[in-house]
């Protein structure tokens, strides 16, 4: 069992103030998997003042010092790799396979992402006589949630280093076992004491303590809606910069001349994919409402071959990351069968053969209606929702229809029809034709799903602040 009851600040490991901890619980086998401490704002307030001591410091660092701390840190991350992916799969369920191939991976590739764009990345420009500077912000509050944990430290961590940031982390107590081995990578790395700091919590003790704390000049926050909201509540008082990643609701439209096997079956696969748990999963499948029986077919044979069950075993799917996420999610599909979706796969409790472990059958629903809940809500789990469609520009519609814009996504023979529906798309980021991932892309969303950018060099900017120096140059005297 792992014991992870220390904070890291100011480059050690120290106890809290107060000694308090949480069982972590392993979701396959929903026993316990180690423990850690609840920090309080007494933790905070030693974190931040030791990142506030280290940004005199670290501010001031030259390019050429950040980059050699990253590429260490690279280094270092590849020694721990196996460690990492399996304590990602421990903590939160993510298959062997998933962990080792994706979630593991992300977190390498921002560091590689960060190290890359600080090569060339201007931090001064001329015009005139005027000077303009970026600046590191000062101070990070990091909050990040746990269904791709490594990836969410790893896209705020290193292009606040990368920028000259100092940080704390406040990783999610549900899953803070990658958090505490990314922390150990970085002591290994011999970033500068202060620089990172560690402080595991709750979002109302500890969260609350970073968002409000009058030394903490930016928050960074991923998770909810509802709780990013309660972020910028705690953070306006002392007005610091509020950046979030928040919820989704992603539509997919498939227009009617797509490779129907190859659209529907890999929009089925992108929801699956980490048991439904990513903010930006295409959730909506919209279909031209006269092919609904030939994509029900398709998507039921898709979801049908995910198979559910011990994550280090062969499995696609391993369970969801939490007894209070698995309720949440057989609320919801009760939710689409009472208000009258017609069930194509899956269902309400565990799948066949698993009594134990916080699985949820891949579960697609069709003929679903707009206004219903599993077309509103998003469930975070392996749910599906599909919708039929007259005209684009009705699919367009109610690809809008939602509070959220992360993500969007379109399938289509036509490229220019493609690209046409992805302008009318209000979504900060739109996968054509099931594009690959780019980690240089700006990740983000419109609307409720937060604000600002993640990823390459659009991430650069979230840590910067722009100082104007007028008279930097003198005039040249005219001839």
């Amino acid at each position: 069992m792992r014991d992870y009851t220390k904070f890291y600040i100011d480059g050690a490991w120290v106890d809290p103030a107060a000694p308090k901890t949480l069982d972590v619980i392993n979701p396959a086998t929903e026993e316990v998997a180690g423990v850690i401490s609840m920090g309080s704002e007494a933790d905070v307030d030693r974190a931040v003042r030791a990142a506030r001591k280290a940004f005199e410091t670290y501010s001031r660092t030259s390019r050429e010092e950040r980059i050699d701390i990253l590429e260490r840190i690279i280094a270092e991350y590849q020694k721990r790799y196996e460690d990492m992916a399996k304590a990602i799969t421990e903590e939160m369920g993510a298959p062997a396979w998933l962990a080792q191939r994706a979630q593991a991976a992300m977190g390498i590739g921002h560091l590689q992402t960060a190290a890359a764009v600080l090569k060339n990345y201007q931090f001064e420009e001329d015009r005139g006589t005027t000077r303009i500077v970026k600046e590191p912000i000062g101070v990070c509050a990091f909050i990040t949630p746990w269904n791709w944990p490594v990836n969410q430290i790893a896209c705020k961590v290193a292009p606040a280093l990368a920028t000259g940031c100092t940080m704390v982390l406040k990783p999610s107590e549900i899953a803070p076992f990658s958090a505490q081995i990314w922390t150990e990578i970085l002591h290994a790395a011999g970033v500068p004491a202060g620089v990172f700091n560690l402080v595991n919590g709750d979002g109302p003790t500890v969260g609350a303590a970073l968002s409000s704390h009058p030394q903490v000049d930016m928050v960074s926050f991923t998770g909810s809606t509802r709780a990013g909201i309660e972020v910028a509540r705690n953070a306006a008082p002392t007005v610091k910069r509020v950046h979030q990643e928040l919820g989704g609701k992603s539509p997919n439209i498939i227009l009617d001349d797509a490779d129907f096997p190859r659209a529907v079956g890999g929009g089925i696969a992108s929801v699956m994919m980490n048991s439904g748990q990513s903010c930006n999963a295409p959730t909506r499948m919209l279909v031209p409402g006269q092919r609904m029986d030939e994509v029900i077919a398709i998507a039921k044979a898709a979801a049908e071959s995910h198979t559910v069950g011990d994550p280090n075993g062969n499995h696609k799917m391993g369970p969801v990351v939490s007894e209070t996420q698995w309720s949440k999610i057989q609320g919801l599909i009760q939710k689409g069968i009472d208000e009258g979706a017609t069930l194509v796969t899956g269902g309400v409790g565990r799948p066949e053969g698993l009594d134990k472990g916080y699985y949820v059958k891949p579960t697609v629903f069709a003929n679903v209606k707009s206004d219903m809940t599993i077309a509103k809500e998003e469930i975070f789990g392996p749910v599906v929702s599909i919708l039929g469609y007259d005209t684009v520009d009705e699919a367009i519609t109610v690809g809008n229809d939602t509070e959220y814009g992360l993500a969007a996504y379109i399938s289509g023979g036509d490229p220019e029809a493609v690209r046409k529906v992805a302008a009318k798309l209000r979504a900060g980021q739109v996968n054509l034709n099931g594009a690959s991932p780019d980690l240089m892309a700006p990740f983000g969303g419109y609307k409720m799903s937060g604000n600002g950018r993640e990823w390459g060099d659009h991430a650069f900017g979230e840590f910067l602040e722009t100082k104007a120096i007028l008279g930097y140059a003198p005039k040249v005297a005219a001839e």
